[in-house]
């Protein structure tokens, strides 16, 4: 993959050298935070060679380089998933291409299932940790030493003093803000009671689609991570209910005002 990730830097470079150091990954229905993002360069992801295009619609599929509050960053507003066909390695290319333009702490956000009874459709969960359930792993294949090391530590995939402020933000300002351990499934279906019982039973408090290989390939390099999930179902017994994709983007949009108020302070704060 090193020619495909050297050849989407090249192309970005020749459109803008910027060199963000905090880079953000927005999930399902949590694309606002662009709005308030001074934008100097958008890239459709269809424009740079051989990054994955989004296939859900709630995707948009821009690259964003711009500043937030003063803070140079730079958004991927939509990401991609296993279920669309891609490989790990193509989800992962652009972060990959992110830590080629300079960028040295992540942040990613996401909708899941909640699992754990103290949670509330809308409520946010900071991850601090996650179980990989995907049937392919993102580092699979040989390892290139100047990436990162073959076996990578992964004892905190998850900045613990950024979990630890994060929690101290949503606690002053309001926001109904939990940690827990992230689960992530191939998908695209929703999970079936049985598996929704089965993810809780294993240590898991919220289930998605997607972060973990992203998370995965950022650990390998050194940033560091934070990420987010806004519980959009429960799939808790007794509170399990059919959910549709506007349910879920609904959830999202509600939960919206206080994750992009969580992220912006914290991005101010540790820039």
């Amino acid at each position: 993959m090193n020619k495909e990730i050297e050849a989407a830097y090249a192309y970005i470079k020749t459109i803008t050298d910027r060199r963000p150091k905090s880079a953000i990954i927005l999930g399902t229905g949590l694309g606002a935070l662009v709005d308030d993002v001074a934008i100097d360069v958008s890239i459709p992801y269809g424009d740079i060679p051989h990054f994955p295009v989004s296939t859900v619609e709630s995707h948009h599929g821009r690259l964003i380089f711009g500043t937030l509050d003063g803070v140079d960053v730079l958004v991927m507003q939509g990401r991609f998933h296993y279920y669309e066909g891609y490989s790990m390695k193509e989800i992962t290319l652009p972060v990959r291409v992110m830590k080629l333009l300079g960028v040295t702490k992540l942040f990613i956000s996401n909708a899941a299932g909640g699992l754990n009874p103290e949670q509330e459709v809308s409520d946010l969960m900071i991850i601090n940790d996650h179980i990989n359930l995907f049937p392919e792993h993102p580092l699979r294949g040989s390892n290139d030493a100047a990436w990162g090391p073959r076996f990578p530590d992964m004892s905190e995939p998850y900045y613990q003093p950024w979990i630890d402020r994060a929690m101290e933000i949503g606690k002053q300002l309001e926001i109904g803000v939990h940690q827990g351990v992230y689960a992530a499934v191939t998908g695209p279906t929703l999970e079936t009671k049985a598996e929704y019982k089965y993810i809780s039973i294993i240590g898991a408090d919220a289930v998605g689609m997607s972060t973990i290989p992203e998370n995965i390939v950022a650990v390998h390099m050194g940033m560091r991570v934070f990420a987010v999930s806004v519980i959009t179902d429960l799939g808790i017994a007794g509170k399990i209910e059919k959910v549709t994709v506007e349910k879920v983007i609904a959830a999202a949009h509600k939960a919206e005002p206080g994750l992009t108020v969580l992220i912006r302070t914290l991005i101010k704060e540790i820039n």
